[in-house]
């Protein structure tokens, strides 16, 4: 099993690129790492204890070999239940004729409001940690940026599903 508190402990990025994103919701985005606790120290209006919750919860996941396929489930339940006109392109969803980070991230979004306990995106998650450890990348901090910031994209959806009603 990974040791999801090393990966995710004491970074520089991850309030940046997971929690600035939801700052419309709780404002209080930064975190804050108590070494003693190994945690990140929750505090009124954030998301710190969310975010402990959830690197417990990926310590506790096996991660699959191919996560792809987790995401594939999102991106096919929106084609078959809400006619999304989305298409896989060289292993990418896209709509339309456009492809981006942030039309992939809003595929996800909308896959998993049907994602009961999120748990495709949790795979998800978990396997691209995984991958990144598997090329040596054992930090958030140290991942290849265009997979960090899928990864923190990935993260944010998590919590935004836990916490909005």
């Amino acid at each position: 099993m990974i040791d999801m508190k090393e990966f995710f402990g004491n970074s520089d990025l991850l309030d940046l690129l997971v929690l600035r994103q939801l700052s419309h919701i709780k404002g209080n985005w930064e975190l804050i790492w108590d070494r003693e606790n190994e945690e990140y120290e929750p505090e009124e209006n954030s998301y710190a204890e969310e975010v402990n919750q959830l690197i417990e919860e990926l310590s506790l996941v096996e991660p699959p070999e191919k996560y792809h396929k987790n995401e594939d489930s999102l991106a096919e339940y929106l084609i078959a239940n809400l006619n999304s006109e989305i298409t896989k392109v060289n292993g990418r969803w896209v709509r339309a004729a456009y492809t981006s980070r942030a039309i992939y991230a809003s595929i996800l979004e909308q896959g998993g409001f049907h994602d009961i306990d999120q748990t495709n995106l949790i795979l998800a998650a978990a396997g691209r940690i995984k991958a990144a450890m598997d090329r040596k990348q054992n930090h958030f901090d140290d991942m290849e940026r265009s997979h960090q910031e899928m990864l923190a994209d990935v993260i944010a959806i998590i919590l935004y599903h836990r916490t909005c009603p």
